[in-house]
């Protein structure tokens, strides 16, 4: 366990069916092997001392005895390995026979999970040999003592914070109502499931789907143990496809026909703020807890190398595909929200401010998709260049030509003559390149724009994306207004994959070539003068990359991490980009930033939301604008201090 991450595993031995002593030791190894890889819980198939396959053998009390009397080696054995495993055998209790899973941690058996659906269709003959397990927890005798028998049982780390798991047998999941979701509502946050679930064409697929399904609707990590080599091909072949998911992500997956071990690294923290966040996911009420028995375990809290994957681009799907996809999705999105705005203001007319830029390219090209939707004349989107003090060729160039190439009604309104009468008026120096010679700008520019609304009739549409606004990086009532906002959700990091889209899609050359020039171009707010015809302002290099500050602004609201969390994953996400001491720099001043500028974020014009993510203070981000943020920066100023702590 590190900072909320924990190593699952699910392993598949390859056994003899009907020889549990040699079955143990298969379990064993891999027991080892999974403790050796620094896994805490590893989940073995079904049935898995004797195999699933022994048929009327299971009424042999030979066979069921020597089972347990396997399991108490195995109990004995993990003594010495820092682990909780859950094995599948046959047990006897009371006369009958269960099909259950043992729950064994530290030389102690902790419990028997039974299976409460016991197929008999098809290839399946459970209710021949098995009895459905207790509706509520039993005491079962084991080496002179007792130990609870039943499927609603709860394991619950004392060590470990938040770890807290159940377990299934195979078709138990597969049931219309599966025990995991009453497990899931109790308190239940990792749910293991010890299977024996046979191969036939396209069963796989399905079992995927089931498997990450189960993990979605129940905000959990699964981990599903199945059973391969060994077991009885008499009639069934057993391919051994474990899987690991969380939340409805497939961490791993084993090739099918291959034993051994699977291994991923779950993430508790992160199951523990998405159900924090669902107020509709009433866990741990005591209606649904009355029923369970809970026991409690222990486990050793030791640094964990990550094996799972950090995506540096959380809003950016990787895959081509799928990229396109969430493109094509985001850009309906955003000209929809903008559609019924005009619809309702009774407005055919809109104006845009253009710089050349990423922003208000994106803007445009939403802008005129809107036009297209309502039937209008893309000539009634009056698209605005402004050129002043930081204006350069290139930029200029890309706006003019993508407005004409868009069917817009281009306007050219030099300010520079009225930014110096406005210096003149306050007494300001233009020699003087500060904030107010920056902001200066940036407000005439706003004022232009929305005048020339009033000519039209029409709508001023705000061109800043959701970075900007998460850092402040906009001039208050300057481009930080507007008359609907198409980009107030949408980060930095997706504008690029959007325009990339368009340019791509949009069948128009020209188009095509200004698009992948726009994006060619440095990030800039140009408001200083260029150097030799060259941007002279890089945004990144004065707020530093957009990448970094979307990753952190993705982990601060969607999971509501600490700083500390948020560095261990942007060290491990940006591992081959940036040190950990680049990283924690910018990291200072994201929440700098962040906590500052809230004020901006707090009176927004109205935008849509696009993804899980967003600042509008009328939704998602209903954050004070005078909140402290000492918490937060203390935290990332001592982020190596805090590292250590928490492992």
């Amino acid at each position: 366990m590190d900072q909320g991450f924990i190593r699952a595993a699910a392993a598949t031995p390859k056994i003899r069916v009907a020889d549990p002593e040699y079955n143990a030791a298969q379990v064993q190894k891999l027991m080892e092997e999974a403790a050796g890889r620094g896994a805490k819980i590893a989940v073995f198939p079904e049935l898995c001392l004797t195999g699933y396959t022994c048929g009327d053998l299971f009424l042999q009390s030979l066979l069921t005895d020597r089972a347990k009397e396997a399991l108490e080696r195995l109990v004995q054995n993990t003594a010495e390995l820092d682990l909780l495993a859950f094995i599948g055998l046959p047990w006897e209790y009371n006369g009958k026979l269960y099909n259950a899973a043992a729950a064994v941690c530290g030389g102690r058996l902790l419990g028997l999970v039974t299976k409460t659906f016991l197929p008999n269709y098809s290839e399946f003959y459970e209710a021949r040999h098995f009895t459905p397990g207790p509706a509520t927890c039993v005491k079962a005798p084991w080496q002179g003592g007792q130990v609870p028998m039943g499927s609603h049982l709860l394991f619950a780390c004392d060590t470990v914070p938040g770890l807290v798991l159940a377990a299934e047998l195979c078709e138990d999941v597969w049931a219309p109502c599966p025990p995991s979701i009453s497990h899931a509502l109790a308190g239940a946050v990792v749910v293991v499931n010890c299977s024996a679930s046979d191969e036939t064409v396209g069963k796989d697929a399905y079992r995927r789907q089931l498997i990450a399904g189960q993990s979605a609707r129940l905000v959990c990590g699964y981990v599903y143990a199945n059973a391969g080599e060994g077991e009885s091909t008499q009639d069934l072949v057993f391919g051994g496809h474990n899987l690991i998911a969380e939340n409805g992500t497939l961490l791993a997956e084993a090739r099918r026909c291959a034993d051994g071990i699977l291994c991923a690294d779950l993430d508790l923290d992160r199951l523990a703020a998405e159900r924090r966040r669902m107020n509709t996911f009433a866990s741990g009420n005591g209606k649904e807890t009355e029923s369970y028995t809970t026991v409690s375990f222990s486990l050793k809290r030791e640094p964990l190398d990550l094996e799972r994957f950090i995506d540096p681009m959380p809003f950016v799907p990787h895959d081509q595909e799928a990229r396109s996809q969430r493109c094509e999705e985001i850009l309906s999105i955003q000209s929809l929200g903008l559609k019924k705005r005009l619809e309702h203001t009774g407005t055919s007319h809109a104006v845009v401010g253009i710089s050349g830029g990423l922003d208000s390219t994106l803007a445009l090209l939403v802008t005129a998709r809107a036009f297209d939707m309502l039937g209008l004349p893309k000539s009634q989107i009056r698209a605005v260049t402004m050129p002043c003090f930081g204006t350069t060729d290139r930029t200029y160039q890309n706006a003019c030509k993508m407005a004409v190439c868009l069917g817009a009604s281009l306007q050219e309104v030099d300010i520079r003559e009225s930014v110096l009468r406005h210096f003149a008026d306050i007494g300001h120096d233009p020699e003087c390149r500060d904030v107010t010679y920056e902001n200066s700008q940036a407000r005439e520019r706003t004022q232009v724009l929305m005048d020339i609304a009033n000519q039209t009739g029409g709508l001023v549409i705000g061109t800043g994306d959701m970075s900007e606004l998460a850092l402040g990086w906009a001039t208050y009532n300057g481009d930080h207004m507007s008359m609907y906002g198409v980009n107030a959700s949408v980060p930095k990091t997706l504008v690029r994959h959007l325009v990339r889209w368009c340019a791509d899609t949009c069948g128009q050359e020209e188009l095509r070539q200004v698009l992948l020039d726009v994006l060619d171009t440095p990030v800039s707010p140009e408001l200083l003068p260029p150097e030799e015809g060259k941007i002279a302002q890089k945004t990144e290099d004065l707020v530093g990359p957009y990448e970094l500050h979307d990753f952190f602004l993705y982990y601060l609201l969607r999971f509501g991490f600490r700083p500390a969390r948020v560095y261990r994953l942007a060290c491990q996400a940006f591992r081959d980009r940036y040190d950990r001491e680049t990283i924690q720099k910018w990291l200072k001043t994201f929440y700098r930033r962040f906590f500052s500028q809230q004020f901006k974020r707090s009176c927004l014009p109205d935008g849509p939301k696009v993804g899980s993510v967003a600042v509008s203070p009328r939704g998602d981000l209903r954050m004070p604008s005078d909140a402290c943020g000492r918490l937060w920066m203390e935290e990332a100023e001592h982020l190596e201090e805090q590292e250590g702590t928490e492992r």
